[in-house]
């Protein structure tokens, strides 16, 4: 994924793309989401389900959700991710819309062309924005 331009943008330019479109923004820059391949669905599914059901075991109050889901980093419009799956224990955070600021705990599951995405600009951008774990 690479940055489209060098101008600024804001999730109001997300919300324009084209149906079935997906990109995330990060500190203003687009980087549009290329689709994923079955076992990398795969594995989100059986991530997602097995962490939920540990908190589930745990009476615990966190939610987990898999991408597509939105998250609002910075509770800014030049932040938005849809990251893999996000465990989100505090409540307040969650609207219809999606995370309003930091999920607890984000996973993406790193593929071969999503290496400097995830492990550069994602790394910095989750540590800044106050994600516990990543």
């Amino acid at each position: 994924m690479a940055p489209t331009q060098e101008r600024s943008y804001t999730i109001n330019d997300i919300y324009e793309l084209p149906e079935g479109e997906r990109a995330e923004l990060i500190d203003g820059q687009i980087y549009y989401i290329v689709p994923t391949s079955r076992k990398h669905q795969r594995l989100s599914l059986k991530l997602s389900q097995m962490i939920a059901n540990y908190i589930d075991s745990k009476n615990g109050d966190c939610e987990v959700y898999s991408a597509p889901f939105a998250v609002f980093l910075n509770k800014d419009d030049r932040n938005y991710v849809e990251p893999d799956i996000s465990v989100i224990c505090d409540k307040n955070k969650l609207d219809d819309r999606g995370c309003n600021g930091s999920p607890d705990w984000i996973i993406e599951i790193v593929s071969p062309s999503s290496k400097r995405m995830d492990y550069m600009i994602k790394l910095f951008k989750y540590r800044t924005a106050g994600v516990k774990e990543y």
